[in-house]
């Protein structure tokens, strides 16, 4: 995969704390051998959706609406992934830049199956508005960007576990929670389903298509599926953290004096820093009295290394506590905020990216448009378009069997700080799940199924794909 100049491949500009990593467990050298065995095999399906994050509910449901027999294995007890469990309530970006919806099918259906009062955001007449006044309004509660609004909401992130579930039994896919799906089942180089671990112990189940959605493919990993781990240090898609919020706020106070005392509040933060040398400020949530924090953003650590992750959440909630004496200290709006969750699930934003069939990278910015394009992303600034992603990007080069959508598809590293948001994992997902359907349904590999069939599928979905007259179309 290409990897341009440094200086052209960072676009945010959030901050990103460099730390100093503990001292790392010594390895002995030993091991234990672990007596041959036979595994149960737990069930048997059509499709196997292992993770149930934004990716793999968009897959599980995509794919059981066409009528494949699918089964949904999740470590923890809802769905949603970082979008819930991690509390990542921010949705990014689902507008293009002239605010035209580009993000659809799946995410479309979920954010409006959602009830009143769970998602906040700006309101449909103004996407794409570069009113100055309005862009400012919005860009203080994190959904307007260069000047111009998008759809960016907020959602409560026990609705959104609420409504994913909902999704998936009306679609009558099958979900297993506490279920980790732990090793693939690998014959002739092709996946053939997953083995997990559970309270009952060590079981399996058998898939004509898998796909992976852990979001750092510990599947295709295992499997021996090539991948690639390069970051860049000075870009935050690398960062790991554990999210929190806090209630009691009044955050419409905070944000008129951030707003209005600009000084003020640079000299608050920096306060933070000399008192605690990591400190973050505060994303709106869906209501006014909830404050989310999605930060700081610790550099420096592996989120496949167990002793990192170990670290990670240990600086986390101990900043979580810093963070909250210091607001209802110091910060107007905050002086009875209180302590309401701390995320369940560790905020990983970059493990694995798969090597795949196709890439999406930082030249395909370009405008074109792939013949197996299965979605689209906005671009991450007005200066370029619309971005195509392939099929060929879920699709391993040579390992059968299984696909992979989310955030560690084919992509390089500056794509990838775009395409492992929230929405674009649900388009792949979604992608993917029909993917797998039709492979199974008519008995194919994954590599084999004719991109115009997903095409077609995508669209009966409500998905939105590019139109081929508007840009210029790349075979």
């Amino acid at each position: 995969m290409s990897n341009p100049d440094p200086a052209r491949r960072l676009f945010f500009q959030s901050e990103i704390f460099a730390t100093t990593r503990g001292p790392r467990r010594t390895p002995t050298g030993k091991v234990v051998r672990e007596a041959a065995r036979d595994i149960p095999v737990h069930a048997e399906c059509d499709v196997l959706v292992c993770g149930g994050g934004p990716a793999g509910t968009a897959a599980a449901i995509a794919a059981a609406r066409l009528g494949a027999r699918t089964l949904l294995l999740e470590r923890h007890n809802h769905l949603g992934g970082l979008s819930t469990g991690g509390l990542v309530l921010w949705i990014d970006r689902m507008t293009d830049w002239s605010g035209q919806l580009v993000i659809r099918g799946f995410a479309e259906e979920f954010l409006a199956r959602l009830p009143p009062g769970a998602m906040a955001g700006p309101p449909r007449e103004i996407w794409g508005s570069r009113d100055a006044a309005t862009a400012a309004w919005w860009a203080l509660r994190f959904s307007a960007f260069h000047g111009i609004v998008t759809h960016a909401p907020t959602c409560d992130p026990e609705w959104m576990k609420a409504t994913a579930l909902d999704m998936l039994l009306e679609a009558k896919a099958e979900p297993l929670f506490h279920a980790w799906g732990a090793e693939p089942i690998v014959e002739d180089n092709t996946v053939r389903g997953a083995i997990f671990e559970s309270k009952q112990g060590r079981r399996a189940i058998l898939a004509k298509v898998t796909v992976d959605a852990t979001g750092d493919g510990d599947l295709f990993a295992r499997a021996g599926a090539p991948y690639a781990a390069d970051t860049h240090e000075n870009d935050i898609h690398h960062c790991i953290n554990t999210s929190w919020m806090f209630a009691g706020i009044d955050m419409p106070r905070f944000l008129t004096w951030r707003a209005e005392k600009p000084d003020e509040f640079s000299a608050f933060m920096q306060r933070g820093k000399a008192e605690i040398g990591l400190f973050e400020k505060p994303f709106v949530s869906w209501r006014d009295d909830v404050a989310l924090f999605m930060g700081p953003r610790l550099s420096g650590y592996s989120a496949t290394e167990v002793d990192d992750l170990t670290e990670i959440e240990i600086r986390s909630h101990k900043l979580m506590l810093e963070h909250l004496r210091i607001f209802r200290r110091d910060a107007p709006g905050f002086d009875g905020a209180y302590l309401m969750l701390s995320a369940p699930q560790i905020g990983v934003r970059h493990g694995r990216r798969l090597e795949g069939v196709a890439a999406v990278t930082r030249e395909t910015w370009d405008g074109r448009i792939h013949a197996d394009e299965i979605g689209v992303s906005p671009s991450l600034s007005p200066k370029f378009l619309n971005v195509s992603i392939p099929y060929g990007a879920l699709v391993p080069r040579s390992l059968d069997g299984l696909l992979a959508p989310g955030r560690h598809l084919s992509c390089d590293a500056t794509s990838h700080s775009f395409l492992r948001e929230i929405p674009q994992c649900w388009l792949t997902g979604q992608a993917a799940g029909v993917a797998a359907a039709l492979a199974s349904n008519a008995g194919h590999q994954p590599r084999a199924v004719d991109p115009t069939a997903i095409r077609a599928a995508l669209r009966a979905q409500g998905a939105y794909l590019s139109d081929p007259l508007a840009q210029r179309a790349i075979a």
